[in-house]
């Protein structure tokens, strides 16, 4: 038997399920769809989908497990709740950043965070930024703070100049 995540995201869809785990699965290098389940022949009185449609989609990011879910169209992501993708380089940033805004929304795009095209919010940020942020000098921490608030995509080299500058 398989081990199971104690904690495992579910992300609910209307029936975009199955397409946003292979689209999510296209863009992280170490990921793979888990197992897909499907909708049986009873219920249809309570969840209205057809018997033999997808259902779940168990899928694993970078060692996280993952569900999707084809629940209807009665809720929709927020950006009260986000995933971050934590980059060690510019190029993971660009990379990221250039994969997940591809038909996502333009006008939430600011510090880092930004909304697919499934409505999913993300944070494509530098790992370093947690140490940059709890520096002991408040001057430094306010200039990467200055530095990164107007950013959509973090611009690193920007962010050290600032926090390196005097």
């Amino acid at each position: 038997m398989a081990t199971v995540q104690k904690i495992q995201p579910c992300l609910w869809f209307d029936t975009q399920a199955q397409e946003a785990a292979e689209y999510y699965t296209s863009i992280f290098k170490n990921s793979s769809i888990i197992r897909i389940t499907y909708y049986p022949n009873v219920g249809q009185d309570v969840h209205g989908k057809p018997a033999g449609s997808v259902l779940t989609v168990e899928f694993e990011l970078e060692g996280q497990n993952f569900m999707a879910l084809n629940g209807g169209p009665m809720f929709n992501f927020t950006a009260a709740i986000s995933l971050s993708v934590n980059c060690d380089t510019q190029e993971e940033i660009d990379y990221y950043w250039d994969k997940l805004t591809t038909g996502g929304d333009p006008a939430a795009q600011q510090c880092g965070w930004l909304k697919d095209k499934y409505g999913l919010s993300w944070q494509v940020a530098p790992v370093i930024m947690t140490e940059l942020l709890n520096d002991p000098d408040p001057q430094k921490r306010a200039r990467v703070m200055e530095a990164y608030m107007p950013m959509q995509k973090f611009d690193l080299a920007t962010i050290l100049k600032a926090y390196n500058s005097e």
